[in-house]
């Protein structure tokens, strides 16, 4: 579900894997270099570049640019990850490219040029270049899996180099400090290039520029494609765009996504003005409102007697949670009750997540998640009560759903904590609600 295959990752007393992007080049060059045969925008950052990601990919995609994106984890199957024109990656176009990147880097093994096999995260970006390659892209959005510098999209020539809001997370693999993740995140950029971003964090604002300039790469600032201070989460706003003042309307709601719009509109902006990219003002305005990236403060209106409204975010980190509480308070907060189901992974900081999110719900239902690297019940219990919280335990995801359902008539549920949480929920959800 990350740049490490959960099984390098996660097992206890496990060696950790060391990184090199040495056998990542080995595999993509046995496969005939397929990395080399599309123009790439690279997108990185702790939080927001999924959402960046997809933005930007949907304004490509409505200029007439045969668009790749290729993002990670996904949230129900793997095909989400590979997508050409907005279209997942067929079950038997799957299939066939991974089985080849998988021989080919068995072959690699058994010659004795790769010590071992590459990484799940590793075999499954081959397979999304391979594809893309296959499938005539002409430009493709990617998104970091971890880090930057060592991360496996990072061996594309990138035209642009994006870096979204940072903060602490994966400091085992990053780093302790913002400072030191940021330097590693810009390790997405080149000699010569161009890093869009935006004001952030001052640690990381520094870090970037103090990269930007030992590479002689430009910086470009996001900055006047954002909001005029005050507008709602939600609402719409006027931006000058390529000569054009143009309409925004946000698909994704939030005030964390007001920065990864503006992102991915810069970025827009710069593939027109310096690459030749056809993208004009009206692909940004179109691109912008047809964007679908769920997961994300979506929300599904309630059925009967249950919840008028359910809202799922794959909030995973403190910075997540704190934009998704900001979030919440935008729409639906009048509800009543609120319920939250919640869980997490262990490697994530469960105290200062629940501190963040727990105590604005009436009621928490944790829900165990299907992956080896879950946060311990008692744990999760643990930090509940130190916030005071009313918080049950649910054998299940289905279970915990199905409870907040019970005890939510009338309000909200939230579902939110892990990618993991999320992607099994949400068509629990979706066949609840009939959508």
């Amino acid at each position: 579900m990350n740049a490490l295959t959960p099984e390098l990752y996660t097992r206890p007393g496990e060696r950790r894997r060391k990184f090199s992007l040495d056998q990542m080049r080995m595999l993509l060059e046995a496969l005939g270099g397929p990395e080399r045969q599309f123009g790439a925008v690279l997108i990185a950052g702790t939080n927001g570049k999924g959402s960046t990601a997809a933005t930007l990919a949907s304004i490509l995609q409505a200029a007439g640019v045969r668009t790749g994106l290729y993002t990670s984890p996904h949230l129900e199957r793997v095909n989400e990850r590979i997508r050409v024109a907005g279209e997942e990656i067929g079950d038997e176009d799957f299939g066939r490219v991974y089985e080849r990147v998988r021989q080919t880097a068995e072959a690699l093994v058994a010659a004795g040029r790769l010590p071992q096999p590459p990484s799940f995260f590793e075999q499954i970006t081959a397979t999304g270049f391979a594809h893309f390659a296959e499938s005539g892209v002409e430009l493709a959005v990617l998104e970091v899996g971890l880090g930057g510098r060592l991360d496996a999209t990072n061996l594309v020539e990138p035209l642009l180099s994006v870096i979204t809001d940072i903060a602490l997370d994966h400091q085992e693999w990053l780093g302790d400090t913002i400072g030191a993740i940021a330097r590693e995140k810009a390790g997405i950029l080149r000699q010569m290039g161009t890093l869009v971003t935006l004001p952030q964090h001052p640690e990381a604002s520094r870090a970037l520029v103090e990269a930007a300039a030992a590479l002689a790469a430009r910086a470009v600032s996001a900055t006047a494609f954002m909001p005029p201070p005050g507008t709602a989460a939600d609402a719409a706003y006027t931006v000058e765009v390529l000569g054009r003042a143009i309409r925004l309307e946000p698909v994704l709601t939030g005030l964390h996504q007001q920065r990864n719009l503006a992102l991915a509109v810069a970025a827009a902006v710069e593939l027109a003005e310096r690459h030749k990219v056809p993208v004009t003002a009206e692909a940004i305005e179109q691109g912008v409102r047809r964007v679908r990236w769920p997961g994300r403060l979506e929300r599904f209106a309630g059925r009967g007697a249950g919840p008028a409204l359910w809202v799922l975010d794959v909030a995973h980190n403190p910075a997540g949670a704190w934009a998704l509480r900001a979030g919440l308070g935008a729409a639906g907060s009048e509800l009543r009750p609120q319920t939250l189901v919640f869980g997490c992974l262990r490697d994530k900081p469960v105290e200062e997540m629940a501190r963040i999110l727990f105590p604005i719900f009436d009621r928490v239902v944790l829900a165990p998640i299907a992956s080896p690297r879950a946060a311990e019940m008692d744990a999760m219990l643990r930090s509940a009560r130190e916030t005071g919280t009313s918080a049950e335990a649910a054998g299940s995801v289905a279970e915990a759903i199905e409870r907040a359902q019970a005890v939510t008539t009338g309000g909200r549920v939230v579902v939110a904590g892990s990618v993991y949480l999320v992607g099994e929920a949400r068509p629990l959800v979706k066949v609840r609600l009939g959508a």
